[in-house]
């Protein structure tokens, strides 16, 4: 198996090139594109041009080849993001409200299906749109203080970037409604207890837990990623029987790869594979 630390080698300074944008940080280090909502006044709230900025960010993270996952967290040590810019959302008609909500929802639907892993780096509140967002990320960690919920209902609305759909997938109907229904907010320890988080770490090991999933995750052959990726977000729209053939599928199109060849040839000679993506 590649070691992970040659396999994210850091790349020229040539290829690190970051886009300005005016809501978010974006930067490239090695194969690892840093996503960071910069609204920390505010507690990283999501408005109109903070979710186009994470579009920008994450169409460029998902066509740069060199780019094998990205680390999605919050400015500051409140907020990974806080929700909704009320402010904004208050004077929204019905029609620009659903609007507002499609617009997130493609950009999450963007993350989630990025065909390469998200780490959601949740370094405090995650409450609203913010915990959609993290709920489209790949992996979830967070800070032993982050606090999760989906609180809507007290502002006369439903969650509207996908939280009546992915929460109930992640942690069951069940929770899920009760979440939900009642606006509670939970702790980190009840988030990982109830599956809606992968890991809980101390602040200060945030980031570089999150670096090192996904350097474990980038020494493994790129297009099998992908396709695990794909099959595994497929598996709530499909029934078991069409999943097991979309799995074979991939099965198959792995099968062909220069990287299968490698991945077998390195175990079988008892070496580090090298992958390439091919």
């Amino acid at each position: 198996m590649a070691s992970a630390t040659s396999t994210l080698a850091p790349a020229p300074a040539a290829s690190a090139a970051a886009l300005t944008l005016a809501n978010v940080l974006y930067e490239k280090k090695g194969a690892i594109a840093y996503v960071t909502v910069n609204r920390p006044k505010v507690l990283n709230a999501l408005n109109t041009p903070t979710w186009t900025d994470l579009r920008t960010a994450f169409e460029d993270a998902k066509n740069d080849a060199t780019v094998r996952g990205v680390i999605l967290t919050g400015a500051g040590d409140k907020a990974f993001i806080a929700g909704a810019d009320i402010s904004e959302l208050a004077h929204a008609t019905a029609l620009e409200a659903e609007q507002s909500s499609r617009f997130g929802q493609g950009i999450l639907d963007l993350i989630e299906n990025l065909g390469k892993p998200v780490i959601a780096a949740v370094n405090g509140f995650a409450l609203g749109g913010g915990c959609e967002t993290a709920m489209a990320c790949t992996i979830r960690i967070a800070v032993e203080n982050a606090k999760f919920g989906q609180p809507e209902v007290a502002l006369g609305l439903v969650p509207g970037g996908g939280g009546t759909q992915r929460l109930p997938r992640l942690v069951g109907k069940g929770r899920a409604l009760q979440l939900i229904l009642s606006g509670e907010m939970i702790s980190a320890a009840e988030a990982y207890r109830i599956g809606l988080v992968n890991e809980i770490v101390p602040a200060a090991e945030l980031i570089a837990r999150a670096e090192a999933i996904l350097k474990r995750i980038a020494s493994n052959a790129p297009l099998a990623v992908k396709y695990a990726l794909q099959a595994a977000n497929n598996v709530v729209e499909t029934s078991q029987s069409e999943g097991l053939q979309l799995e074979a599928a991939y099965f198959g199109l792995c099968a062909a790869t220069e990287d299968k060849k490698e991945g077998t040839t390195a175990f079988v000679e008892k070496r580090a594979a090298q992958f390439h993506g091919r």
